[in-house]
C-alpha cells in the first residue's frame, strides 16, 4: 500500500469494504509509510480479532489520528473556510513551517522529538502480538548510500520499536545490520 496521509485514510475505506468480504484470505500486506501503517494494523487486527479486529483496528486509529488533527496548528486559513478551498497554501503555520523547512534542518524544528503519531500507534499496534501474526509483514527502508530498500523483518529486536516509529516527515537514520538507513515510517524491528 503507498504512503501519503490522504492516501492513507482512502485506503482505510478501501481496506474496510475488502475485509468485509468472506472470502478475502490475507497471507502478507507490504505498505510504506501510511501505506506501511494499515499494514500493520490489519496484521495486528486480524491477529486479535480476525477480519472484524483488523477492521476495528483500521477504524480506531484512523478516529485518532483525525481527532488529533483537530488542535493541530497546520489548519485551513478562515479565508479558505469561506471560500471552500481545501488548501493550507494562506495558512499562516504551514506558510511559516514551509519556510522555515527550507532554511532551518528538520531535527532543529523539533529538538524534544514531539511526534503524535508515536503516541497513536503505540496505543493502536500490540507489537508483540504482531511479530506473531499469522499475516506477514513487509515493510522497507532506503539505504542512504545505495538508495535500496532493504527489508526489515516483522520478528525480530522489539527493543528498538519504540524509537522506530515515526512521522513520515521524521527522517531519522536507523542502524540495520551495520547498514544506515533513512526510513519515513520506521518499523525497526
Amino acid at each position: 500500500m503507498q504512503g501519503g496521509g490522504s492516501h492513507g485514510a482512502f485506503t482505510w475505506g478501501v481496506l474496510d469494504r475488502l475485509i468485509e468480504e468472506p472470502w478475502l484470505r490475507i497471507d502478507a500486506i507490504s505498505g510504506t509509510s501510511a501505506g506501511a501503517m494499515n499494514a500493520a494494523l490489519v496484521a495486528d487486527g486480524w491477529a486479535q480479532g480476525g477480519a472484524e479486529g483488523a477492521r476495528a483496528a483500521l477504524e480506531t486509529y484512523w478516529r485518532r489520528v483525525s481527532q488529533a488533527a483537530a488542535f493541530s496548528p497546520l489548519q485551513r486559513s478562515p479565508l479558505d473556510r469561506l471560500m471552500g478551498r481545501w488548501t493550507l497554501d494562506t495558512s499562516p503555520a504551514y506558510v511559516a513551517m514551509d519556510l522555515m523547512a527550507r532554511v532551518v534542518s528538520p531535527y532543529d524544528l523539533n529538538p524534544l522529538g514531539l511526534n503524535p503519531l508515536r503516541t497513536i500507534l503505540a496505543e493502536s499496534i500490540d507489537f508483540d502480538r504482531l511479530a506473531r501474526a499469522p499475516i506477514r509483514l513487509f515493510i522497507t527502508a532506503t539505504n542512504v548510500r545505495t538508495g535500496r530498500g532493504p527489508h526489515l523483518p516483522q520478528h525480530g529486536d522489539h527493543r528498538r520499536r519504540p524509537a522506530c516509529l515515526g512521522l513520515p516527515a521524521d527522517h531519522v537514520p536507523c542502524d540495520r545490520d551495520r547498514r544506515r538507513a533513512l526510513l519515513g515510517w520506521r518499523l525497526c524491528r
